[in-house]
Formats: C-alpha cells, structure tokens, sequence
C-alpha cells in the first residue's frame, strides 16, 4: 500500500509542476493587434504588384503617389492604398473594374519593402545602426540588437517620430506614443522621452513599439576628465553630483609621484574660463570642503618637479557618430 501511494504521489506532482512553472513565468508585453498588422500594411516606398486574374491588359506595378494612391492606376476611380492591407486594395479594384469586367479577380501584393523609411538608434550604444522593420519590434529588443547602452549613456531616450510614415497612427486615429510616456507633438515631429531607468525596472510604458520612420537617440552623459598623476586618468560619466575627492577615487587615486597639494580645476564657462588650484590634503584633513565639480571640468593632478600649466589643456575626445546617415548599418528586422 505504501509503494502504490508513492507512485501516486509521484504521478501527481509530475502532472503539477509543469502547471505551477507555467504559473510562474513572467507574461510576455503584449502587442496590439494593429500592430501587429502594421508592417503587413502598405507603406510609402512600397512596390504593389496588381494582377487581374486570366488577363494582361488591367495588369499594374507600381508605388504609391503622395497622396497615397495607387500610382497611375486610377483610370476609373482613384484607389488608396497608403495602411490598407492587400486584401482591402484587391476588394476595391474589383468593385471598380467590375463595370468594365465580368466576374473580376484581383490580387494585390506587395512585391518590395526595401524603400520603406527605416529606423534609426543612434547616441549612446554600441552599435549605431539603421532598421527595416518588416515585424513588430520594442525599444528594448532594438537596443538589445544595437549591442546595448555604452558607458556614457545618460538617463533618457528620446524617440522622434515624423508623421506619415507608419500606420499605426491612422489604425488606431491617434498619432501618440504608449500611454504613460511623456511625449510632444509639434512641426509634424511626435516626441517622446523615455527615462532609462523606467526602462531596466521593466515599465511596460517605457518599452514602446518602434514604428518605421522613428528616429531614436540614447543621451550621453556630459564627461568630466581626471588627468596627471593618477593611476587611470579617463573621462568620467556621472549621472549625479560629482565631488573632486571622488572624481579621482574613480580615477584610480593618486600615482607615487603625485603631488596632492597641487590639483588644477579647468572649468570654461560660457565664455569665460577660470583655473582654481586645490590642495587635496586639505580636503581630506577637513580644513577644506570638497569641491563640486560641473561638466566638462578638466582635473589635473601635478606631477612632482613639474609646474602646474598656465593654460586648460587641449582635450582629444572620440565619438561613435557616424556623420553620414547613410554610413550606418542597415540591420532588417523580420
């Protein structure tokens, strides 16, 4: 009797597992269904093949004018093809065509997608890069895709989106981004700006659909740079106040041959630029407080035997831009 209960047991828990694991994991975001469809609807830069079925002479490729009609194929009645799927187009054509034709049957399809308005991530991640987006697709995932956030990124995303160039607006009558987003509108452009940290908490507002068109840009944080005598002189990124004690801490400290009574503080402003010499020994002893640094400061530290300079040192800094556009990678999402 105790061996069949263990076997029962048993049984039992291999059927509930599986159930309670289930249970557990995390709910995909889900995605409207308009958009869903998005991208299987007709966008400006398409090629739309038309074929009536068992003749030539009707037969029609082409694009779509900037009205968003059928480009010379409104013999008899201007047809819109502009975030209308296939099928709808194809319905149309036969009701048109049905006054010179018996029994039509049309069949619409989208033959080129390659001149649809790309996407574009740009700023602070790894990998700039341009987007077909041929299926849906969140902030996150193209992100991720980008080869994530480099060291400098900042606190915000910002995602422009130009109207005219996706359909979800005209699916859905609203030209905004998900609700919750701080967003704007104005000389055509819709703004949005997205906190990063909304982002890594997973705040489904913060992941929004891209839509072909958008152009987005991670922020950069403005650097500060530590140089001289330290163990690692680089550019600091700080997305919050930033003391001198500290700025050279994350430096690496001060090298053997460091003279901690001399730091020099170059800071422009506007257009004027001041140069304040510090004693770091006095920080730490307490006699001075700890200076507040602002961006773009340069700290040098001294070297033993060397006088510190006269003038702000010429800083060479690197940036991932592309200047052309069109230099970007081209990456489909599909």
């Amino acid at each position: 009797v105790k061996v069949t209960s263990s076997v029962f047991f048993g049984l039992v828990c291999l059927f509930i597992l599986p159930i309670c694991v289930v249970s557990q994991s995390p709910t995909p975001t889900a995605i409207p269904e308009t958009a869903k469809n998005e991208a299987d609807l007709i966008h400006f830069g398409d090629v739309i093949d038309v074929d009536f079925v068992g003749t030539l002479e009707y037969d029609w490729r082409g694009t779509l004018k900037s009205d968003g009609l059928l480009d010379g194929l409104d013999e008899f009645l201007p047809i819109i093809g502009l975030c209308r799927a296939e099928t709808d187009v194809a319905a149309d054509l036969v009701r048109v065509y049905s006054k010179i034709l018996r029994d039509p049957k049309v069949t619409v399809k989208i033959v080129d997608r390659s001149n649809r308005a790309v996407a574009r991530l740009d700023g602070a991640v790894k990998m700039p890069t341009r987007f077909r987006i041929l299926r849906p697709i969140l902030l996150k995932e193209m992100i991720v895709t980008a080869g994530g956030f480099t060291d400098d990124v900042s606190g915000e995303i910002v995602i422009l989106r130009p109207s005219g160039l996706n359909c979800v607006e005209m699916a859905t009558g609203s030209n905004d981004h998900q609700p919750g987003v701080k967003g704007a509108s104005g000389n055509g452009l819709i703004t949005t700006n997205i906190l990063i940290s909304d982002l890594l908490s997973g705040k489904e507002s913060a992941d929004p659909l891209i839509l072909s068109g958008d152009i987005i840009t991670v922020g950069k944080a403005v650097p500060i740079y530590v140089i001289g005598a330290v163990n690692n002189p680089r550019p600091i990124y700080s997305h919050s106040g930033m003391t001198l004690t500290r700025a050279i801490a994350t430096a690496g400290g001060l090298t053997k041959g460091a003279v901690e009574q001399k730091i020099s503080i170059y800071r422009r402003e506007g257009t004027n630029s001041t140069i304040m010499q510090i004693d770091l020994a006095k920080i730490k002893n307490g006699e001075l407080n700890d200076v507040d640094l602002k961006p773009f400061d340069i700290i040098e530290v001294t070297f033993k035997g060397r006088a510190p300079r006269k003038y702000s040192p010429v800083i060479a800094t690197g940036d991932n831009k592309v200047g052309n556009i069109s230099d970007l990678p081209l990456r489909i999402i599909d």
